[in-house]
């Protein structure tokens, strides 16, 4: 049978991953690249120069009315827009792919799943570490039994930050939706390298197939002058008794550049994903980012890296590709990846009042 693609659209540019996309989107043969909105002049004209053939709207109300076609969407905005950007796909009944953190205000993202319901369209969330194959390795030892019951999990999802390319991950209005300081006497607000990695906190509820008793979070002083946090651990018991260690820190230094790319960072390994998964019969060690070359970059000459690792983008896109012909919400949609954002607000409310949280 022949396989049918689908119309694809980007609505804005300005999420860190966005850049993520284009190659996908223009190589896969499932997937038709329609168009672009973005009302930024600087960054539309910037995308302009990459030799995309795609034409670009400042609104994506106006991109979906000129292209009734469009069947998916994927939804690269800010943190603080997704909502009203949900709001118009399910006006106009487009499927969606959203970054990774839909919303922080949980009767929004309420909201959020019911529009979703009501309109009857796909909406998966962007979690590209399941697509990882090291993450998809780990994860069928644990669900094949091969190290037996899980009793701890220890990650991490450490980075450098992107708030010097997309400066609106320093704002936390915009970040996290809205100006909370970090606890009484802290300078910081909410929104920052916590926000920035879902990704550890989901794969502990895939792994363990439980959802969280309890979390208990703390900062650092930061590492870099920006108004949020920038390192923290988190540490907790999932409800059926495994234990976890959690570092979800912007915890590698970078430069101050425009436009990210080599040399970009200041540490070669820009980013770490490991895990260390211990069970009753066995234990599992994973680097999800280990195979990599290493050379000398621009802008400084410095020693960096090059990762060599599959491309999850490939993946997730299969499987919204799939979702839109078939008809079927993904894996990681609205409804379960609400459990996940929960707690990641329930970290923040550990660390503003210096106790457990139960959830």
């Amino acid at each position: 049978m022949k396989m049918r693609q689908i119309n694809v659209a980007i609505a804005s540019l300005t999420h860190a991953h966005v850049r993520k996309y284009y190659q996908t989107l223009h190589d896969n043969a499932k997937l038709n690249w329609v168009a672009v909105s973005c009302s930024d002049r600087k960054i539309a004209d910037h995308f302009m120069t990459l030799g995309f053939d795609v034409p670009v709207y400042e609104s994506t109300e106006e991109m979906l009315e000129k292209h009734p076609e469009i069947e998916g969407v994927v939804i690269a905005s800010e943190n603080s827009r997704h909502f009203g950007d949900m709001e118009l796909c399910c006006r106009y009944h487009k499927n969606m792919l959203s970054m990774k953190i839909p919303t922080f205000d949980l009767e929004e993202y309420d909201r959020m799943i019911q529009m979703v319901k009501d309109a009857d369209v796909i909406c998966q969330v962007e979690l590209e570490m399941h697509y990882n194959p090291t993450t998809r390795r780990a994860l069928e030892l644990v669900q094949s039994g091969t190290i037996g019951d899980v009793i701890s999990f220890n990650a991490t999802n450490i980075t450098l930050s992107p708030v010097w390319a997309f400066p609106w991950q320093g704002v936390p209005e915009i970040s996290y939706g809205r100006r909370v300081p970090l606890r009484e006497g802290d300078h910081r607000f909410r929104g920052g390298a916590l926000s920035d990695h879902p990704h550890i906190f989901d794969t502990l509820r895939w792994v363990t197939g439980s959802d969280y008793e309890y979390v208990f979070a703390d900062v650092a002083d930061n590492i870099r002058d920006i108004p949020e946090e920038d390192v923290l651990y988190v540490t907790g018991r999932m409800k059926n008794g495994c234990k976890f260690l959690l570092d979800p820190s912007w915890c590698r230094h970078e430069e101050h550049i425009e436009r990210p790319g080599p040399g970009w960072e200041v540490f070669p390994k820009r980013m770490e994903v490991n895990y260390s998964i211990v069970g009753t019969k066995g234990v599992i060690q994973a680097d999800c980012f280990g195979p990599n070359v290493y050379f000398n970059g621009g802008p400084n000459n410095r020693y960096t890296i090059q990762y060599t690792y599959f491309d999850e983008w490939i993946g997730m896109m299969d499987e919204f590709h799939d979702c839109i012909v078939n008809h079927k919400q993904p894996k990681i949609n609205l409804e379960w990846h609400r459990g996940t954002v929960e707690a990641m607000v329930k970290c923040y409310e550990s660390i503003a009042s210096g106790s457990p949280v139960f959830i």
